[in-house]
């Protein structure tokens, strides 16, 4: 691999030009997510020099939702509620939230680099090919790869974006784009969170690398965030390919926490009917009472401090006893697919969704958003609950 100066006088400074062993060339362009500058710049460049294929920074999900501007409107919740992916649409609604609020200030979409790098090559019937892996893996990598603690730190972090009221100019934007200051953004993501910087970066940086190199011609053009330039020149010298099946791998829950997950039940069931043993069928049954209340009221609590239905407070408060006995589904879910069916989200709030994530009131009047604080709170409370029916269940055992 021979990698040629990044400031030569064909190229702009954001691009580098790489030539491999076997003459294929390789020009990837380092552009900001939410700058005017980088899609001219994406666009012009596919235009000038006409590769024989564009790699763009996606995949096939975040493409056609890029294309496609009314794509929450048509979101099915009961499918995602029933496949417990209700965590996965918060991480991208609140990402997705995150975007627009740049885009809105800046005058600019999120990803229109990537859109306008795709016109380009349309307009000159150059293949375009989706580099990025499926954001559904990555995600699910990055939870599983990451300790408890340290996605608490994450989804703070995450929750915080939301409401930052920093002003951010295109200028600053545009600085993202100097590769000292991303060095030491990845630097500090890799001393707080390594295990998500691992995943959310290094391998992502890996995947592009060798999708970008299969890809047809003598000559492509990858467009991708500025970030990953560094990692992708290093990891391009090198041959990946037998770590894509790997790297496109969802985990598996560890057999510990499979174990654990029907364990704490087991035990709760066994100290109850130890308990019943020893001390009679009456004292039995004043532990399984509280362990209904200990887990009702906090569920119901919850789904009360969303405004949820009252049929909905109700589901939380009937469900939690029964659903933390099992791993399989959680108090959660149930209240938020009752309260999608009670009070499903109107067109407006749908296509509002993003906007309305910037505003905390909004939260509790946006019935999508609503359903996804139900979805969190009444699973907090079903959490403690546990912990609260739990500890006391053993606590008599001993005593």
């Amino acid at each position: 691999m021979t990698e040629t100066n990044p400031d030569s006088s064909t190229l702009p400074r954001e691009a580098t030009r790489i030539f491999l062993d076997d003459g294929q060339e390789l020009i990837i362009l380092g552009a900001a997510h939410v700058s005017r500058t980088s899609a001219r710049l994406a666009a012009d460049l596919v235009k000038d020099l006409a590769p024989d294929s564009v790699c763009l920074e996606l995949d096939p999900q975040r493409y056609a939702a890029l294309k496609d501007e009314d794509r929450f409107r048509k979101l099915n919740l009961k499918e995602i509620i029933r496949k417990k992916q209700v965590a996965t649409l918060l991480v991208n609604l609140v990402l997705a939230s995150f975007q627009r609020r740049l885009g809105d200030k800046l005058g600019i979409k999120p990803g229109e680099e990537q859109l306008a790098a795709a016109k380009a090559a349309d307009d000159n019937n150059i293949p375009v090919h989706l580099c990025d892996r499926d954001i559904r893996i990555t995600l699910k990598r990055a939870w599983h790869g990451t300790s408890w603690w340290k996605k608490a730190i994450l989804a703070a972090s995450l929750l915080g974006s939301l409401f930052a009221t920093e002003e951010i100019t295109e200028e600053k934007i545009e600085k993202l784009k100097d590769s000292d200051l991303l060095s030491e953004m990845l630097a500090e993501m890799a001393r707080d969170l390594p295990e998500t910087k691992k995943i959310l970066i290094d391998e992502r940086d890996v995947f592009m690398a060798e999708q970008i190199k299969a890809a047809a011609g003598k000559r492509t053009i990858a467009i991708v965030g500025a970030g990953h330039v560094p990692g992708l020149i290093r990891a391009i010298g090198h041959d990946y390919r037998d770590r894509m099946k790997e790297l496109n791998r969802i985990p598996e829950s560890g057999t510990m926490i499979k174990t654990l997950g029907w364990s704490i039940p087991a035990a709760i069931i066994a100290a109850v009917t130890a308990i019943g043993i020893r001390h009679g069928a009456a004292s039995a049954a004043d532990n399984v009472s509280y362990w209904i209340l200990a887990n009702a009221i906090p569920a119901g609590i919850g789904a009360a401090a969303a405004l949820a239905h009252p049929l909905t407070i109700i589901a939380g408060f009937a469900a939690a006893p029964l659903t933390s006995l099992t791993p399989v589904i959680g108090a959660g879910y149930v209240t938020a697919f009752v309260q999608a069916l009670l009070v499903p989200p109107l067109v407006e709030e749908l296509e509002n969704v993003l906007t309305d994530m910037g505003r905390m009131s909004a939260w509790w009047k946006n019935r999508l958003l609503r359903i996804l604080l139900v979805f969190v709170f009444t699973s907090i409370g079903s959490l403690i609950g546990t912990w609260i029916g739990g500890v006391k269940i053993f606590h008599n055992l001993v005593v």
